[in-house]
């Protein structure tokens, strides 16, 4: 099977991966292609499977990315995804070795992504990372942890940013998103209702420029949702899953 890259000149007329046949995200989807045209001007590359699949790798120069990191001349991985059927069948390892080859063929140290202490929703798995090479160069509580597989020795070694933006003092439920992830942009209203139904204060706050992004108070800038000002969860939770979630936290 073939790869192809998704520009400026085809994004209007090729999917995305995300959220396919869904139709209650495709103004999710949207904004989608908007943030990753716009971020196309800034070395952003999404490559992926020539088939109606989710197998693909967003990747980016890593003082570009939407996320709270120190890895100058690193490229980071926004997103790599291999589901379903065509897992097992070297994918992951041929779209991670073009992020490798577009990077030092830049000029670039390395490669950095965040995954987490063990197997989480939306979250890549350590293991395949660390089996291509990648260590473990930081940590951020609760379980964040950035990985980098480094070919010049020399280089910085990358790291989350300490100074980040503190919390407000939200009561009830906080959310933090970008528009990076058609789940999370689509989920929203579904969750405010819940909400709204148990009568819990409930507040979005969308991330829409690099340097929020890189000093907001969430890691996983994506999605991060926080209950009275303690973070609970990156994960971009179902309507049930919230329910169940706030039926708990509920005094």
């Amino acid at each position: 099977m073939e790869f192809i890259q998704i520009s400026k000149n085809n994004i209007e007329t090729e999917h995305i991966c995300c959220a396919l046949g869904a139709k209650q995200y495709e103004n999710a989807v949207t904004e989608k292609k908007n943030w990753l045209t716009e971020r196309m001007d800034e070395g952003l590359v999404f490559y992926r499977l020539d088939e109606r699949a989710k197998v693909f790798i967003e990747y980016l120069p890593a003082e570009m990315a939407w996320v709270p990191i120190q890895a100058p001349n690193f490229m980071y991985i926004n997103c790599l995804w291999v589901s379903g059927r065509y897992k097992n069948n070297g994918y992951a390892k041929q779209l991670l070795n073009h992020c490798k080859e577009e990077a030092i063929h830049r000029g670039m140290d390395g490669i950095v992504h965040i995954v987490g202490k063990k197997n989480y929703p939306y979250l890549s798995d350590k293991r395949f990372f660390e089996h291509m090479g990648f260590e473990l160069v930081d940590e951020a509580e609760p379980y964040f942890q950035l990985i980098a597989l480094k070919w010049n020795e020399q280089a910085t070694v990358p790291s989350f940013n300490k100074h980040v933006e503190t919390l407000t003092d939200d009561t009830g439920i906080s959310i933090y998103y970008t528009a990076q992830c058609p789940y999370a942009v689509g989920v929203l209203e579904e969750l405010k209702k819940i909400a709204e139904n148990k009568n819990v204060p409930f507040k979005t706050y969308k991330i829409t420029t690099k340097d929020e992004a890189q000093h907001s108070p969430v890691i996983w800038t994506t999605f991060g949702l926080f209950y009275n000002g303690e973070f609970i969860t990156h994960e971009i939770i179902s309507p049930n899953k919230f329910n169940k979630l706030l039926t708990r936290l509920l005094p």
